[in-house]
């Protein structure tokens, strides 16, 4: 495999993302895509990559290849790499992960794989009756409000209305998000529709905002929450979140 990349920042970002939350990780690599699924330890959440062969210059995959990888290291490596660089991925004779940065100057990383025991892990079938579409933005600030109250918020859904709720000992932060032209909220429900999730997780997902303007938020009533940001045709990065279910 030979794999090279005129625009680093979405492989070095989308890892840079990834490794807050997945130490080490399985890359299947395909004719069409690189591509990642992968709990975080704790098993609270899932992270789903995929970097089509669009967004790269050359692009000679034969057939499957799966690759096992420690994400910290790649990071570092991938952290060397200017936005002028061109970024080759290949895999050298002693079956680590070769990986060259070129501009003026020719820099060459090489990367062992590592054995990861686990099971493949398989992206779960999720039905959601709530999808809310707004720009990263507006995510970002609303987590960074609630952070300030409590460690867990809720999600609550309503026709025409997303709002996010925390609140601590003493305190509350309530975001209230209006369908306009940038929020679209359509839920099958016409009943509120709330669930409650992580801050300290969300705050790591949110980071997904580097790849993408909008993102994509589904969610359910105690159930797992699911956050998309797509670049077409070139980075698709998703986040699925179980749910803080607690006895009232």
């Amino acid at each position: 495999m030979r794999l090279t990349l005129a625009e680093p920042s979405y492989l070095k970002e989308s890892i840079s993302i990834i490794s807050d939350l997945v130490n080490e990780a399985r890359f299947k690599i395909t004719p069409n895509a690189i591509e990642l699924v992968a709990m975080d330890p704790a098993n609270v959440a899932m992270v789903v990559f995929k970097l089509l062969s669009s967004c790269f210059t050359e692009y000679d995959v034969k057939k499957d290849i799966e690759i096992a990888i420690n994400l910290s290291n790649l990071k570092q490596i991938l952290r060397r790499a200017s936005p002028k660089d061109m970024l080759t991925l290949e895999l050298d004779a002693d079956n680590r992960l070769k990986i060259e940065l070129k501009s003026n100057t020719n820099r060459t990383f090489n990367l062992p794989l590592i054995d990861i025991e686990e099971k493949e892990q398989k992206v779960p079938d999720l039905k959601f009756p709530v999808s809310v579409k707004t720009s990263s933005s507006v995510l970002n600030e609303a987590i960074a409000d609630v952070d300030v109250v409590g460690e867990s918020v809720a999600f609550i859904a309503e026709p025409k209305k997303f709002t996010l709720l925390a609140e601590g000992d003493l305190n509350q932060a309530k975001i209230e998000v209006k369908e306009d032209e940038i929020t679209k909220i359509s839920t099958s429900s016409d009943d509120k529709v709330k669930a409650k999730y992580s801050i300290e997780y969300l705050k790591k997902m949110i980071n997904g905002s580097k790849l993408s303007e909008d993102v994509i938020i589904n969610f359910n009533k105690d159930y797992p929450l699911k956050l998309d940001y797509k670049t077409v045709d070139k980075v698709m990065l998703s986040f699925i979140l179980a749910p803080r279910v607690e006895n009232d």
